[in-house]
């Protein structure tokens, strides 16, 4: 597990250096996905290539899932769970609050994760059972709070009949909480639950690959996350420090971003 964080930090800050590199010299739409303003460029899929080919010369035999390439199988247990640039459109516009992440995954459990906001170099890491870190500091998550008092994080999908489901929660949401912020990078939202900068965190839409190494980072440093069914049919993200998570949950049920509880 010590190899693989060390091999994932090594890789992420590579990494992350190319993608600063690469915005000085401006940048442009490459292609779209799922919608019009869902974008890729081109320094998404350069950065995918980079982290791939650094990872897979380490370890060959691994197997690798990333938001642009898709995946490769392999024969170790381990895969490699990657996001280039989480934040791309924040990327676009010259906004500093898009990162690379890559997590390590061993028998389909997240052993390491690294995030890398590319834009600033703060760096985020953390092992399983080896606690989380910013920059050589040990991150745990704010102390309670009541819901009225509580910062939340939120971000929205790229298809508008989502939008439409997601702008009505926060509607509802927001008369109850501190305030809501839309930063635009799931995987650095999530290190801000673990850095005690929010107290609350819940999206639909999110892929693996937004959230592998950015949700264990934050349960390393105090919090519960929790993957679901979004009121509009796509897998959510919700994740809040332990001691409030059970509130923070009911709470997003009831404002309309989850699916009601089955039970």
């Amino acid at each position: 597990m010590d190899d693989l964080l060390a091999l994932a930090r090594d890789v992420a800050g590579e990494a992350a250096r190319f993608v600063a590199q690469q915005r000085r010299g401006g940048v442009s739409v490459a292609a779209t996905k799922s919608s019009t303003v869902d974008v890729v460029t081109q320094v998404d899929r350069d950065c995918e290539r980079l982290i791939r080919e650094q990872l897979l010369a380490a370890r060959p035999e691994d197997a690798f899932l990333g938001e642009e390439g898709g995946g490769t199988g392999g024969g170790t247990g381990v895969r490699w769970i990657v996001d280039p640039i989480d934040g791309t459109v924040n990327f676009l516009y010259g906004i500093p609050q898009y990162a690379v992440s890559i997590a390590a995954e061993r028998d389909g459990v997240v052993v390491a994760g690294v995030v890398v906001n590319a834009a600033t170099g703060e760096a985020f890491h953390a092992s399983l059972g080896g606690g989380a870190w910013r920059d050589g500091a040990r991150l745990r998550v704010r102390a309670a709070a009541p819901l009225a008092e509580r910062l939340v994080l939120t971000g929205f999908n790229y298809q508008a009949e989502t939008r439409l489901v997601q702008a009505a929660a926060v509607a509802r949401l927001l008369p109850l909480v501190r305030d809501i912020r839309r930063m635009g990078s799931c995987a650095l939202d999530l290190c801000s639950i673990a850095a005690g900068s929010a107290d609350g965190y819940v999206e639909e839409g999110v892929a693996e690959w937004d959230h592998a190494a950015g949700a264990l980072i934050a349960r390393e440093a105090g919090a519960t996350s929790e993957l679901a069914v979004g009121r509009g049919g796509k897998e959510a993200l919700v994740c809040a420090p332990e001691h409030g998570f059970v509130e923070f949950r009911e709470t997003v049920i009831s404002c309309g971003f989850l699916a009601p509880n089955r039970e």
